[in-house]
């Protein structure tokens, strides 16, 4: 197996790890009551998805 010729720096490895960041995920508009969710999925608030009534939601 290959070993490394020098030993990597803790300030390479940290840039390495430092550039993996936590994203906030990104969100769609619903047009029927504005609300934000996460697309291509049912919409918690109002159980549309695509136009169509989903799912049943207690308001």
């Amino acid at each position: 197996m290959a070993q490394p010729k020098r030993k990597q720096s803790k300030q390479r490895s940290r840039k390495r790890r430092g550039s993996i960041q936590f994203e906030l995920p990104h969100l769609a508009k619903d047009p029927q009551d504005g609300t934000m969710h996460r697309p291509h999925r049912i919409n918690p608030a109002n159980g549309m998805y695509r136009g169509r009534q989903v799912l049943d939601v207690e308001v």
